[in-house]
């Protein structure tokens, strides 16, 4: 649910500190591993 709810928002335009949220997700085992690397390439977009 975390996930999706990331994705939308980036697809959204809100990524005002997304990649720092990303991080602590991550960090915290909230994301996996390919969650993670494809919300952040979409990041990148």
């Amino acid at each position: 649910m975390l996930y999706r709810t990331l994705k939308r928002m980036i697809e959204r335009g809100n990524t005002y500190g997304m990649a720092e949220k990303l991080d602590i997700f991550f960090a915290a085992d909230k994301l996996t591993e390919a969650e993670y690397q494809e919300l952040t390439a979409m990041l990148e977009k």
